[in-house]
């Protein structure tokens, strides 16, 4: 099993929208190899964290690092390509184009200009040997190898969340925030993303926001639960289960 290195940390993080916090005073470590899963109600904060740590919304007050790097305030591309990858509650892909184009475009992205060429005029992106490189080790990895070529328009709602994952994984992230993943799914397309998140943890920190309570408990290592913008518990799943706290605010009797 990797190690616990802590990859991405957030201390006292907090978002105000006025008068209401939205994200109140939260602090969480992100560790190499384990799932990080942050649960609670609609409006707990939950996305709210999350747009935080991508940077899609700079904080109120708090520091967030990535690595041994204070990210606080730096924009979703900076942090991008400091190692974070992030994916969305709504699907965002290129629906015209095939699986491929999509997950090779998003490898592409992180190709750095030439000095002597500072915009790659002239250069056809299928020669791009790590670019295409990147891509088919992000397929393999998302298990999409046999629809490779398939318009992503016209692959399942599944698919589509493993291709939007694949065209992360392009980025060669360190970590992923991933915001319900399994949103929509069947069983058997739930069981399919459960089985790649484990694959996943093995070589990331994964922050995991989910409303899928069976998913959940079957993929955290650490449980983090947030209700009005707090953290009202952060322990193993089997001490947040057994919480009286957490049972009353959020996850009932049935859990």
């Amino acid at each position: 099993m990797a190690d616990r290195s802590t990859l991405m940390s957030a201390r006292g993080l907090t978002k105000r929208f006025g008068g209401l916090a939205a994200v109140n005073d939260v602090s969480l470590d992100l560790w190499l190899g384990q799932i990080h899963a942050v649960i609670g109600p609609n409006g707990a904060g939950k996305s709210t964290l999350a747009n935080l740590l991508s940077g899609d919304l700079p904080p109120t007050s708090g520091r967030m690092t990535l690595g041994e790097t204070d990210i606080t305030g730096w924009t979703p591309e900076k942090i991008s390509r400091h190692g974070l990858g992030r994916s969305y509650q709504k699907t965002n892909i290129f629906s015209t184009f095939s699986v491929w184009d999509n997950v090779r475009l998003a490898a592409q992205s992180r190709v750095q200009p030439s000095p002597f060429n500072p915009l790659g005029w002239w250069r056809a992106a299928g020669h791009m040997q790590s670019v295409n490189q990147r891509a088919e080790r992000a397929i393999e990895l998302a298990g999409l190898q046999e629809r490779r070529q398939v318009q992503a328009g016209a692959t399942s709602h599944g698919e589509q969340r493993q291709l939007e994952i694949a065209m992360t994984l392009a980025t060669e992230p360190q970590v992923l925030l991933l915001d319900e993943p399994l949103a929509g799914m069947g069983q058997a397309e739930a069981e399919r993303m459960v089985q790649l998140l484990l694959r996943l943890k093995q070589e990331h920190a994964i922050l995991l926001v989910e409303h899928d309570m069976d998913a959940v408990f079957t993929l955290a290592d650490h449980l983090t639960v947030m209700v009005n913008g707090q953290v009202i518990a952060s322990n193993t799943p089997a001490a947040v289960r057994a919480d009286a706290g957490v049972q009353a605010a959020y996850l009932g009797e049935e859990h």
